[in-house]
């Protein structure tokens, strides 16, 4: 059984708020961030969930350089509202580290040079190419929060920051670290956009996730980080932790390259294995944050497999997909502080526009805000391309 790492921290930036509070309000109103694209330039007409600032806004917040990546604006914004919330005024005693996700990079960037470049070779401007690959991002925000301990990224699609976020209990239990900022991040790009909708599964109106007539995902963008904290630097907070990190696993069921096993083999794996690493049995389970995309693929295999998993005992569950968008490699952790945040107020979020329930299905996802309910354990999941799924579950600190 692995012993719970604590949450002191938790910061969030994405299509319906620039920050926890504003998240917050929006799922208690019923607020989706879905709309017409406004920064992103495409020949598709298709809702996106854009974060609702420019670069040069979100520069502003971060204290970054307007002309770096998107992705690594919202990073920094996410991640500074992490570290500020977790009351850690100085970090320098402790050996810390930021284990950051994200799947695009600074593609946003390169892909406007190569506009300017197909123009004309002599155009462009090269530091818009600096930092394409994944890990300058990561390199860029760990040096505006001052941490050099450990700086990590990970890049397994969809489950690339829930993967983080453990990854970063892993190294605190094992003593390499005091403190950990792990989540993770993305901006939308054409490239991503193209390669969704070569696949048919954007849906052209506001996605329904877990409904029967689902015709597949929106896009979205994003950022989300938890500050995870030894049992040591836990005891020296101010304000005590209200959520911790129980238990997590990753499982890959090895079927497509972009599509999840018809029986979610890969999801009950993950959703298990989590399980047993808390030391929890289904019935512990009070809220589930569902992966839930929208398209016909997957949530017929998350829904097997939560079949599967918990019988007839099925907790309350929903995804905030239908809010945020699918934001890729930063879903995992966007949804990771919305389930601190459940823990924390006894949330549970509206599963937003589902009409009709799968008929394959015995249960239906929650369709009304709900807060001040008695949440004990909630279970996240994160199921990306490949395969790779995990799990995770944060459990109420007494």
């Amino acid at each position: 059984m692995f012993k719970p790492v604590c949450i002191a921290g938790a910061g969030v930036i994405s299509a319906i708020g620039n920050d926890v509070q504003e998240h917050m309000t929006s799922f208690e109103k019923g607020e989706a961030g879905m709309g017409a694209m406004q920064y992103l330039q495409s020949v598709h007409e298709l809702p996106v969930a854009e974060v609702k600032l420019n670069n040069a806004a979100l520069a502003r917040l971060a204290g970054l350089p307007a002309h770096i990546s998107r992705t690594a604006l919202l990073s920094a914004v996410a991640a500074l509202e992490a570290l500020i919330s977790a009351g850690l005024q100085d970090i320098t005693p402790w050996r810390t580290g930021f284990i950051s996700a994200n799947t695009v990079g600074g593609m946003d960037k390169t892909e406007d040079f190569y506009a300017d470049f197909m123009k004309d070779p002599a155009r462009g401007r090269l530091r818009d190419l600096v930092h394409h690959e994944c890990g300058a991002a990561t390199e860029l925000v760990a040096d505006r929060l001052g941490i050099k301990n450990h700086i990590s990224t990970i890049s397994t699609a969809c489950s690339s920051s829930a993967n983080s976020i453990f990854f970063a209990a892993r190294l605190i239990r094992q003593g390499f670290l005091d403190i950990a900022v792990a989540g993770g991040v993305d901006a939308l790009t054409r490239f991503t956009l193209n390669g969704f909708n070569t696949l048919m599964i954007l849906d052209k109106q506001h996605c329904q996730p877990f409904d029967e007539n689902r015709r597949g995902l929106n896009l979205g963008e994003g950022a989300g980080y938890l500050v995870l904290v030894s049992d040591e630097v836990a005891a020296t907070l101010q304000e005590k932790p209200a959520a911790a990190l129980s238990g997590f696993s990753n499982a890959n069921d090895a079927y497509h390259q972009t599509a999840s096993s018809p029986d979610g083999t890969g999801s009950y794996l993950a959703m298990k294995g989590a399980l047993e690493k808390a030391g929890l049995a289904p019935g512990d389970i009070d809220y589930i944050n569902l992966h839930g995309t929208g398209t016909a693929n997957n949530d017929i295999a998350e829904g097997t497999a939560i079949k599967r998993l918990f019988e007839n005992k099925y907790p309350k569950m929903s995804s905030t997909k239908s809010f945020t968008g699918h934001t890729l490699g930063g879903s995992g952790a966007l949804e990771a502080v919305f389930s601190v945040l459940a823990l924390k107020f006894g949330f549970i979020y509206p599963n937003l526009r589902l009409e009709t329930p799968m008929k394959e299905l015995p249960f239906v996802p929650e369709t009304g805000f709900q807060k001040g309910l008695p949440i004990r354990h909630v279970l996240s999941n994160s199921f990306g391309f490949g395969g790779n799924c995990s799990s995770l579950i944060f459990s109420k600190v007494e």
